[in-house]
């Protein structure tokens, strides 16, 4: 492989040296590939999901499902990325595997790892089917918003993503909270993240208007 400075010099954003398998409380941000206006759009200070949004939602409430040692808190789809809060209420295996080789797929990182994996897989096979059965992308209806499953506006968003790929960007953001005043903080700032759309950082990449 030639030198490529943006992969050979691409830094960590994991705190070094830190047990993400240990019981704890994180506060975590994916980001849709390329930033793409993906999951549906604010209205009057208000998330509205389309097909994918569900979709992402959906697989987000089925993690606990999956991994009985975690909790949710709050979360949010957004237009092109999700905030959530995962609490690991226990480290599955340590006490009874003292000295054990601890499994990863008890990390944080494989818990987003889980969770790309299923929305990408869901995405992929709607656009798939309705591609092969229409010639043209139609949307299953959604409960929460129906207007914004229109096929045009949904062909037009996924045509600024690279199928071949997961729907969301390569790596994560995470956050770990270590005390109450932290997470009230954050848990606010995930409740009032679509009254403050205009103005978060996030915003300023319009892949789908």
């Amino acid at each position: 492989m030639n030198y490529n400075p943006n992969i050979h010099h691409r830094r960590s954003i994991r705190l070094k040296g830190y047990d993400y398998a240990q019981a704890g409380i994180y506060f975590l941000t994916l980001c849709a590939q390329n930033q793409t206006h993906l999951f549906g759009k604010i209205r009057n200070g208000k998330m509205e999901l389309n097909t994918f949004g569900e979709i992402a939602q959906e697989e987000w409430i089925k993690t606990i499902e999956i991994r009985k040692n975690i909790a949710l808190a709050e979360f949010i789809i957004m237009p092109n990325h999700i905030h959530g809060i995962i609490e690991i209420k226990y480290s599955k295996g340590n006490t009874e595997n003292i000295g054990k080789f601890k499994s990863p797929t008890q990390t944080i990182g494989a818990i987003i790892r889980g969770y790309k994996g299923a929305t990408t897989k869901r995405i992929k096979i709607l656009i798939g089917e309705s591609l092969n059965s229409t010639g043209g992308l139609q949307s299953a209806p959604t409960q929460s918003a129906p207007t914004q499953s229109a096929p045009t506006e949904l062909t037009r968003i996924i045509s600024r993503i690279d199928l071949s790929k997961s729907i969301w960007q390569r790596d994560y953001y995470e956050h770990i909270i270590r005390d109450e005043k932290a997470y009230r903080n954050i848990s606010n700032y995930i409740i009032n993240n679509p009254k403050k759309w205009e103005v978060d950082k996030f915003h300023k990449s319009k892949k789908s208007d």
